[in-house]
C-alpha cells in the first residue's frame, strides 16, 4: 500500500515551513503528488468590497509562491490551491483529492475566517489526518505507537496508517483498560496484531491500566519513553459535544502532543 497524494494545509498569515518540509519529505518517500492548500473567507458583507477580495487573493498567491519555493519548485508532482472560503470548509472539500491530510496544531481559539480549526478539520474531512506539532520538520515513522480503543475510529486509523506502518521498524499497540480487564484487552490487541501481520506489519502489545488524570498524557509518555515519533489513534470516539464539555483524548492530543499524530474519524 502507499499514499498517492498528500495535501498540506498552509495558514494564510504565516508560513509553516517545518510542516511543508515534512510534507515534501513524505511525498518524496511515497513518490506522491503534494498539494498545498490555503484559504481565506471574505469578512461579513458590510465590510467586503472588490479591493478586499483582491487583497485576499494576493495574500494567498504569495503563500503559493513560498510553498513552491520550500517544497521544491522543480518537483514535478506539486500543486497549489487557493480558495476564498472558510478554511475548514475548504479543507473538507479539497480533501477529496488526497489520501492523507497534513495540518498543524492549535492551542488557542481560532479566527474561523482565517485559520483552520484542527478539531473540526479532523471531524469533517473524511480522510486520515496527520497533525504536526510546531517545529517538527521530518517524519521517519521508524517507531509507531498505536493507541487502540475498540471503536470504529481506531479501526479506520489503523487501516489508514498502513503505508507508514509497513515502513516502520517497530510498532507498538497500546490499550488502556480498567483493573482486572487486562487479559480481555490483550486478546483484543492480539486480534489487531494478527490483522496487521497480514499486511506485513510486526507489532508488540502493551496494556496500561486506566489511571486518574489524562489518558492523552499517559499515551504521550509511553510513546516518548519508547522513542516513538508517530502516534496513531482514532479521533472523537465519543461525541464532539462530550469532548468539548468534558475534555478527551482527541482534544488533548490535538493541542499538546509533541509527537506527530495520525488520526481518523
Amino acid at each position: 500500500m502507499s499514499y498517492a497524494s498528500l495535501l498540506v494545509y498552509i495558514e494564510a498569515d504565516t508560513m509553516p515551513e517545518h510542516r511543508v518540509r515534512l510534507a515534501a519529505g513524505l511525498a518524496g518517500t511515497f513518490n506522491a503528488t503534494l498539494i498545498g492548500l490555503s484559504a481565506l473567507a471574505n469578512p461579513p458583507p458590510m465590510v467586503t468590497d472588490r479591493a478586499v477580495t483582491e487583497e485576499l487573493r494576493e495574500r494567498l498567491a504569495r503563500q503559493g509562491d513560498l510553498f513552491r519555493r520550500i517544497a521544491g519548485a522543480d518537483r514535478h508532482k506539486l500543486e497549489w490551491r487557493a480558495v476564498l472560503d472558510f478554511p475548514v470548509q475548504a479543507l473538507a472539500r479539497e480533501a477529496r483529492s488526497a489520501d492523507l491530510l497534513i495540518i498543524g496544531q492549535s492551542k488557542t481559539s481560532v479566527n474561523a475566517y482565517r485559520e483552520l480549526n484542527p478539531g473540526q478539520a479532523v471531524l469533517v474531512a473524511g480522510r486520515a489526518t496527520l497533525v504536526v506539532p510546531e517545529g517538527v520538520s521530518s517524519l521517519r515513522a521508524d517507531h509507531v505507537v498505536i493507541g487502540w480503543k475498540d471503536r470504529r475510529e481506531a479501526r479506520r486509523a489503523v487501516r489508514d496508517a498502513l503505508p507508514l506502518l509497513q515502513r516502520a521498524t517497530r510498532v507498538t499497540l497500546v490499550e488502556a483498560c480498567p483493573l482486572g480487564e487486562d487479559q480481555t484487552a490483550l486478546a483484543r490487541l492480539d486480534d489487531v496484531a494478527r490483522y496487521l501481520s497480514y499486511h506485513r506489519v510486526d507489532t508488540g502489545s502493551r496494556v496500561m491500566l486506566e489511571q486518574r488524570g489524562s489518558g492523552a498524557e499517559q499515551l504521550i509518555r509511553i510513546a516518548q519513553e519508547d522513542g516513538a515519533d508517530l502516534l496513531v489513534t482514532g479521533a472523537y470516539g465519543h461525541s464532539r459535544l462530550g469532548e468539548w464539555m468534558f475534555g478527551g483524548m482527541t482534544w488533548e492530543l490535538l493541542a499538546t502532543s509533541p509527537i506527530c499524530c495520525l488520526m481518523s474519524h
